[in-house]
């Protein structure tokens, strides 16, 4: 059995993918800082797409979304489940109410 000092190589490597684990987890699909806590109502879909997706399907991080026609449940789909990078997105951050208002928006936009 081999033993290891502490401090040692396997003790600095232990700790390099802890700190990897927690950076991370602490920031790897980050919503934007304004997004309102539960409880919450949405104006309406506009205000959902500009506080939610805008944040990426706005700056080329993720496609355009807009003016493609998409069904309104593919996008309720896609929002509740995630595709690829996509995170999927709660209830408890945008309940079916407001998903159904954004669903609508971005497939009229």
């Amino acid at each position: 059995m081999k033993m290891t000092k502490p401090g040692g190589a396997t003790s600095g490597l232990m700790l390099a993918i802890a700190t990897v684990i927690v950076i991370t987890a602490n920031s790897a699909w980050a919503a934007p800082q304004d997004v309102p806590s539960r409880g919450f109502v949405w104006k309406d879909g506009a205000e959902v797409y500009a506080k939610i997706c805008g944040y990426c399907h706005e700056s080329n991080v993720g496609p355009v979304i807009r003016g493609r026609d998409l069904p309104a449940a593919y996008i309720r789909t896609i929002v509740r489940n995630g595709n690829r990078a996509m995170p999927s997105f709660r209830p408890s951050e945008i309940d079916d109410e407001s998903l159904a208002k954004l669903a609508e928006y971005i497939s009229k936009n």
